[in-house]
């Protein structure tokens, strides 16, 4: 997927967490250990859940925001696509799921905050913030329930 526009890279992020849901979700056979299918059924459900919140702030915000460009930063910084299928979680460990995971969003997260304030207009930066606040709480609140899970 090609991102040149703020509304491109909201669609690129609820696309990773769709692509996030479905290969948790469809590897939880696979997976050996106990611990690790439920936490992979806890992250799918949630990257789930993240994916309509993502496609509400796409529904929701002003077109001047999602028109606006943002390819300069691309062209400088690639995004590689999600790469992930049923068998991505199969053999892993519990910290090594949560590695992968955490991995994706922190890559949303560094990108909104570079963006944050290179945004032209006020709709952008404003849109560009909710999102980073979004994400940020939401990788927060995984990485606490992640921790738990850990701990059990």
């Amino acid at each position: 997927m090609k991102i040149e526009t703020i509304g491109d890279l909201i669609d690129w992020t609820r696309q990773l967490h769709q692509t996030l849901a479905q290969s948790l979700g469809q590897g939880i056979e696979a997976q050996s250990s106990e611990r690790a299918r439920g936490l992979m059924q806890y992250l799918a459900d949630h990257e789930a859940t993240l994916e309509k919140t993502v496609k509400e702030f796409e529904r929701q915000a002003s077109h001047k925001a999602l028109d606006t460009w943002v390819y300069d930063y691309m062209e400088h910084r690639p995004m590689q696509k999600a790469s992930l299928d049923d068998n991505t979680f199969a053999d892993l460990s519990v910290d090594d799921i949560s590695q992968v995971v955490f991995k994706w969003h922190n890559e949303v997260i560094d990108l909104y905050r570079y963006l944050q304030g290179r945004a032209d207009i006020p709709e952008a930066r404003e849109l560009i913030g909710e999102l980073l606040e979004m994400e940020t709480h939401e990788t927060q609140h995984l990485a606490s329930q992640a921790g738990r899970m850990n701990d059990m």
